[in-house]
C-alpha cells in the first residue's frame, strides 16, 4: 500500500511498540505519529474532542523534537488526565538552529467508563528514532516503552 493511502503502521519489535507515522508534509507525519502512540494505548475513535490544549515545543533536532512531542501527551496525560484524539500541527520550523513545533490538539479527560486502555505506554525512546523525507513526503520512526 503507498505510504500517501496511509497515516501510520505499527512494526514488529519484542517488548515495545514500534511505528512508523506519513505524511505529505511534515507536519501531517508529527500528528500522524501521535496518533499512532495514543492508538497504541487507546482506540481515539472513543474520545470526543472537546478540549483544545496549545502545545509549543523546541529541540535542537528532528528527532529530539518529535521524542519531546511524543512525551508531551504522556505528561499531560498523567498529570492532567487527558487523553487525545485529534492532532493539528500548525508548524514546524527551523529558527536560529533549534527546530520549533506549534500544533493544538483536541481531546477530553479520561473517563474509564468510555475509555478502555488496551496498553500502557511508560515512555517515548530516542531507541531507533527517525525523521526522513521520502518521495511522498515525510516518514518518522518511533519506539515507545510499553
Amino acid at each position: 500500500m503507498p505510504a500517501e493511502q496511509k497515516k501510520y503502521e505499527y512494526l514488529d519489535h519484542t517488548a515495545d511498540a514500534k511505528f512508523l507515522a506519513y505524511g505529505k508534509t511534515l507536519e501531517e507525519a508529527f500528528g500522524n505519529a501521535a496518533l499512532a502512540m495514543s492508538n497504541v494505548m487507546i482506540d481515539t475513535s472513543t474520545v470526543s474532542n472537546t478540549l483544545s490544549h496549545y502545545i509549543d515545543l523546541t529541540a535542537e533536532d528532528l528527532e529530539g523534537l518529535l521524542f519531546d512531542w511524543l512525551s508531551e501527551f504522556l505528561f499531560l496525560m498523567d498529570a492532567e488526565n487527558l487523553i487525545f484524539g485529534d492532532f493539528k500541527v500548525h508548524s514546524i520550523k527551523q529558527e536560529g538552529g533549534q527546530f520549533h513545533l506549534n500544533a493544538t490538539v483536541y481531546g477530553e479527560h479520561i473517563d474509564p467508563s468510555r475509555h478502555m486502555f488496551d496498553t500502557e505506554v511508560k515512555a517515548a525512546t530516542y531507541n531507533d528514532i527517525q525523521v526522513q523525507p521520502s518521495a511522498d513526503g515525510w516518514v518518522l520512526q518511533a519506539i515507545v516503552d510499553i
